[in-house]
């Protein structure tokens, strides 16, 4: 007598479906990053060989946020894209007046280095293990808040030793924010590819901006 024929499980079929789901989002967030970092890259540059003027603390302020409400806005319509690339780009051209600054090429080479380097290193690393750090969101949440906070008073209250704490304290906590991050999209925490995006180009744009400061500040005083 013929035997019958063994019916697949069902319940595989929803894991893989949330595997491929976890993959299309990982490998669209890094397609996206990298063009968006490139963008941003070239605004930055338009900037130091047109010597485009700083927008000033109001402005900036003003375009990071906006646009950023903006992106949560339409993150799931056709302008999310456009609206990813506006503010990257408009991060690049802020970026651009602090390049052009004299005796500052050691500083941003090993700042870029650095910054590339922990970037692999963190996001591999999360890969590799697929170790969840969620947890750590209160915690990064409220250690922003606070270096924010503390690099606006130390911009008012002109306070070098508090900026270059602060600036040591935003690369702690955006190296956080890159292992957080990743590991959203690798267990399934984040499903949208530009706000994944947008929180892994914000990290990796403090961290260079801080890096910076700290390399920045090491060289002023040779």
């Amino acid at each position: 007598m013929n035997q019958p024929l063994a019916v697949p499980s069902q319940t595989a079929s929803p894991g893989w479906g949330a595997t491929i789901a976890k993959h299309r989002v990982l490998r669209n967030t890094y397609a996206l990053l990298s063009m968006t970092l490139l963008f941003s890259a070239a605004m930055a540059a338009l900037g130091v060989v047109f010597k485009l003027p700083a927008p000033g603390l109001i402005i900036t302020l003003a375009g990071y946020f906006g646009l950023l409400f903006l992106i949560h806005k339409v993150q799931n319509s056709g302008w999310a894209i456009p609206a990813v690339f506006a503010l990257t780009g408009f991060m690049g051209y802020t970026l651009g007046p602090v390049l052009a600054l004299p005796g500052g090429a050691q500083a941003i080479s090993l700042a870029l280095g650095t910054t590339g380097v922990t970037f692999l290193a963190l996001s591999g690393w999360v890969l590799a293990t697929r170790r969840d750090f969620s947890f750590m969101g209160g915690f990064l949440f409220a250690g922003m808040v606070i270096a924010i906070l503390a690099g606006l008073a130390a911009m008012f209250l002109q306070m070098p030793a508090l900026a270059l704490a602060v600036s040591a304290m935003v690369a702690l906590l955006s190296a956080g924010m890159i292992l957080f991050e990743t590991s959203r999209i690798v267990n399934g925490g984040e499903t949208n590819y530009v706000l994944a995006t947008v929180s892994l180009f914000v990290s990796l744009f403090n961290l260079f901006t801080s890096l910076l400061s700290l390399f920045g500040f090491g060289g002023n005083n040779d």
